[in-house]
């Protein structure tokens, strides 16, 4: 075996790791979506796989690295770009619950069964439906509950320049109001804006730095 091929092989891969992580704005390789989970696989499948065979040269195993990491920013490009590719790939935080009520076609699409549910409710110390005002599951998988005596929904109507159509249903709002609100404050749209929080009945938007 030859173990000088092996180690120029894993620093490559060492290096391409650091490069994707800190080229992506991550400080560790804890995902955030089912998509951060999967380049994480297919990364460690290409590292872990391709190191310990010989017939692939370090030049073929750096084109693989290169190939991964360009799909990768491409990726990244499209979903910060447009809110159709995130949806899709990143998918969005779903409602389950909503005043008391469970979505059932909304748990079912997104594979949730009644005793998941509850298991997850108990975990929060909740052990009635009614209690909650919304129960919100996060492309991560967790579940987030906001009770009935809770004032505030804790959670962005803009992300990314991207506005979320469920929080706004959450504040019985709309994008009208949205939208005029952002004319108020000098935003021709949500593109402008960073993050956008809506708390103790006040929207508070962080733009962009102006180019």
């Amino acid at each position: 075996m030859d173990y000088t091929l092996i180690t120029i092989k894993f620093v490559l891969g060492i290096i391409c790791l650091i490069f994707q992580i800190n080229m992506l704005g991550k400080g560790n390789l804890a995902p955030t979506s089912a998509i951060d989970q999967v380049q994480n696989y297919v990364l460690g499948g290409i590292i872990g796989g391709i190191i310990y065979n010989s017939a692939i040269t370090v030049l073929q195993f750096v084109m693989v690295l290169l190939i991964w990491t360009l799909i990768v920013f491409v990726v990244k490009f499209a979903k910060e770009h447009n809110s159709l590719v995130q949806k899709v790939i990143d998918g969005q935080p779903l409602i389950l619950i909503k005043n008391g009520k469970v979505q059932v076609e909304t748990c079912l699409r997104a594979g949730v069964t009644a005793n998941e549910l509850m298991f997850r409710l108990r975990a929060h110390g909740i052990y009635e439906v009614s209690r909650v005002k919304s129960g919100i599951l996060e492309q991560n998988g967790q579940l987030v509950v906001i009770e009935n005596d809770e004032e505030n929904v804790r959670f962005p109507i803009i992300n990314d320049g991207q506005i979320s159509d469920d929080v706004l249903e959450l504040i019985h709002r709309d994008e009208e109001w949205l939208m005029s609100e952002l004319k108020k404050a000098g935003y021709d749209n949500a593109n402008d804006i960073y993050l956008g929080e809506y708390t103790h009945g006040k929207l508070t938007l962080i733009p962009y730095p102006k180019a």
